[in-house]
């Protein structure tokens, strides 16, 4: 396939509408005009992200602080890896989604870009946060170089990472659109399974108020999924050019790579946790990786399933009052943020 490469869009294009042409290569005078967009459902996205707004001092830690010597020293381990392993990926979104607002014409999508690279910020600094409350600089340090230097967790990282250095280095179309099928991986697929194993802790009335702080994220990390499985089939219908064979089957290659790395990691990492049953975890990761696709149009790749996990339901999507406003189905839902007063403290 042809390399299509991406120029920086100027800031301003006086000549050009403010309705963008195209979410790529298109024309566009940089202007922002919420009220004239060539995807009005964009600014509902937008409203949504912005109802999302929190920060994590938000959360008084204190009982989780009183609680945390009662975990095993397993579930603490556990607990901290994975914490780290989180806070060091979400600390390569925020550059990697501004990087993407410079090759992107339409200011609609900038602007949601943006948003959701200022919210992975926030991310990073919530499991700073955590971490600060629980344990001393020094052990944050070593968990942090830890996660660095994982072998285990380099091998599963290292594809995705390896699809947005691509893109960092050769801007094409089709660097964009590998990227952005990664990024649903880390953001639909990884982080989701890290964030089983605090919910895990929660339906033990264990560290409710980490659980509460990664539910924010999760609803956060919810939305940018969906919005970067929109933009990848905008992008298809605007590009025959990358709508192939080839690249359908990249989706579902990947996908299943991830799938698989993220087994292997679960393995790797919660072998030992009493009350995490593998083969479900397996199930869990499959019954995600069948969502991701479908939010794509695609198929599923596994066998249809239900959640396997019925007691991460309560953390579950569902349970957050997805908004669905797509592009194809033109379905709404309303949205609302998790609190104590709706469940998440009376597992």
């Amino acid at each position: 396939m042809k390399q299509i490469p991406l120029s920086k869009i100027k800031l301003l294009n006086p000549d050009s509408p403010n309705k963008s042409t195209g979410i790529i290569n298109g024309k566009s005078s940089g202007i922002l005009n919420w009220n004239d967009i060539a995807y009005p459902q964009m600014y509902d996205l937008y409203q949504t992200l912005l109802s999302n707004f929190w920060k994590a001092q938000e959360i008084n830690m204190q009982d989780d602080i009183k609680q945390w010597d009662s975990l095993s020293e397993q579930e603490q381990d556990v607990f901290l890896r994975i914490n780290t392993q989180l806070a060091s990926l979400d600390s390569l979104q925020t550059p990697t989604m501004s990087q993407v607002m410079d090759y992107v014409t339409d200011s609609s999508f900038k602007a949601i870009f943006a948003v959701i690279s200022q919210q992975e910020a926030v991310h990073n600094e919530s499991y700073s946060y955590i971490l600060s409350s629980l344990i001393p600089l020094d052990q944050q340090n070593n968990r942090f170089n830890q996660a660095k230097n994982d072998p285990i967790v380099w091998k599963r990282n290292k594809f995705i990472l390896d699809a947005y250095e691509e893109f960092r280095q050769y801007p094409t179309q089709q660097s964009l659109f590998r990227l952005c099928v990664n990024s649903i991986n880390l953001e639909g697929i990884y982080f989701y399974a890290g964030f089983a194993f605090f919910y895990h802790l929660a339906r033990q009335q264990k560290m409710l108020k980490t659980s509460t702080m990664i539910s924010y994220i999760q609803r956060d990390e919810m939305q940018h999924a969906y919005f970067i499985a929109q933009f990848i089939r905008i992008l298809l219908t605007e590009n025959p050019d990358l709508h192939t064979d080839e690249n359908i089957e990249y989706v579902y290659q990947t996908i299943n790579k991830a799938v698989q790395l993220e087994k292997e990691w679960a393995h790797y990492i919660l072998a030992d946790i009493n009350g995490i049953d593998l083969d479900e975890f397996e199930g869990y990761v499959e019954y995600l990786a069948n969502k991701r696709l479908r939010q794509l149009g695609l198929k599923n790749l596994y066998e249809e399933r239900k959640n396997p996990m019925p007691w991460i339901q309560v953390f579950g999507d569902e349970m957050m009052n997805e908004t669905k406003s797509d592009f194809f189905e033109q379905k709404s839902r309303t949205y609302s943020k998790v609190s104590q007063s709706n469940g998440f403290d009376e597992l």
